[in-house]
């Protein structure tokens, strides 16, 4: 049976879904593909990522990607400021993206569209009404810019404040235009609605994030990594928040730590780091790995996994995947916002003494946590996660 097109927008390539955004981008992916043909537009920004380029092929009839130079993209989103726009959309702007979707979309006959990250949305605005329209917004990114703006003074909370203002304008009217809203969580939806008049409340729902959980299995037959790991961060670290996350956790936990046990290691695991995560190897006890191969064998080895957040938004892959290997994981409530999992070995605290002990209790008697893989399975399988959101497309047109 010949499947109908759809068009997939996407603000990052999903292969290899290795960090939060491209692990939920290509779970969707996977599903859709099952029921559409699929045309995949997309930007590349790191280029390690062109050689999975052709692994595309298996889930799509049609793969463009454009190139996306970061230095060039902070320039262009500098024209924020020129045009009134928010940052956001000057970053990802393109003509070359514009004009391949407006061609797909006459040329295929497109009539359903998946976006994304709602930047990607900016490519769809002139079909409006001619397409029915689901967009994942993943998070309420506006309200990140918004905590940003709070944690800063001076022009920096000017500009992440007006960004705030400019970029929930945007979120709006990508709404109006659209038949769903998603998010990462209900948490998340209900903040949504709250920037949202009432007439639009029903377009919006949450789609929780799963896990592979044959991929994050402690049974995995898999290298080993290092001799000892003691406390494991795993993420993308040329993100804001988990850079964020790991400052404060040595800034405010580690030493308190290092006191009750001198010879413990930080194990901080994730591709890109930061010139100021880079500067943690200085810091006794602390490894900071770069890129890997494969995150498993550093949470599997692990003793506990924390996920010291202090601004994110959604559900966090690094503690799902955590939970599913069975690991005991110490979080703060920003971390850990919307999972509903209650076991014995997830511990949640915003305080550093309390956050301290919780890791120093998993150091002095080490253990594995079964339960948390257990609500894993039972809960947020990529199967049933994602289930329901082929039936988003079943309208008639």
């Amino acid at each position: 049976m010949k499947k109908p097109p759809l068009l997939f927008l996407c603000h990052r390539i999903p292969f290899p879904p290795n960090k939060g955004d491209k692990i939920r981008s290509f779970n969707m992916l996977k599903v859709l593909s099952e029921h559409f043909d699929i045309y995949l537009g997309s930007f590349v920004d790191d280029p390690y990522d062109w050689q999975f380029a052709s692994k595309l092929d298996a889930y799509c009839k049609q793969v463009f990607l454009i190139n996306q130079n970061k230095k060039w993209s902070k320039i262009k989103g500098l024209t924020a400021f020129l045009t009134g726009k928010s940052i956001s959309e000057q970053y990802y702007a393109s003509r070359k993206m514009q004009s391949w979707v407006n061609e797909t979309v006459q040329n295929m006959h497109i009539k359903q569209v998946f976006v994304y990250s709602s930047v990607m949305a900016m490519f769809t605005a002139t079909h409006q009404g001619a397409i029915h329209q689901v967009v994942d917004f993943v998070d309420v990114d506006s309200d990140k810019w918004r905590q940003y703006a709070e944690s800063k003074s001076g022009i920096a909370k000017w500009v992440y404040s007006r960004e705030h203002k400019k970029l929930q304008a945007y979120e709006n009217q990508v709404t109006r235009r659209s038949q769903h809203a998603l998010f990462v969580s209900e948490p998340e939806s209900e903040l949504f609605k709250q920037q949202l008049p009432v007439s639009q409340h029903a377009k919006v729902r949450g789609l929780l994030n799963g896990v592979d959980v044959d991929f994050f299995s402690s049974q995995n037959k898999l290298e080993n990594v290092a001799e000892n790991i003691d406390v494991v961060f795993t993420g993308a670290m040329d993100y804001w928040a988990n850079v964020d996350a790991v400052i404060w956790f040595v800034k405010n936990v580690w030493p308190k730590i290092r006191k009750r046990f001198p010879t413990v290691n930080f194990y901080v695991v994730g591709g890109n780091p930061s010139a100021e995560v880079r500067a943690l190897n200085n810091i006794d006890g602390i490894v900071v790995t770069g890129r890997v191969k494969d995150v498993r064998p550093y949470i599997r080895d692990a003793k506990v996994s924390v996920a010291p957040l202090q601004i994110a938004r959604g559900i966090q892959n690094k503690v799902l995947e955590a939970l599913a290997m069975e690991k005991p994981v110490v979080a703060t409530s920003m971390a850990i916002e919307g999972i509903a999992a209650k076991t014995s070995h997830i511990q949640v605290t915003d305080d550093a003494e309390n956050f301290c002990d919780y890791v120093c209790q998993y150091l002095k008697a080490p253990d594995n946590a079964p339960e948390n893989r257990h609500w894993i399975m039972e809960n947020l399988q990529w199967t049933a996660t994602m289930g329901k959101l082929p039936e988003l497309f079943k309208v008639e047109l």
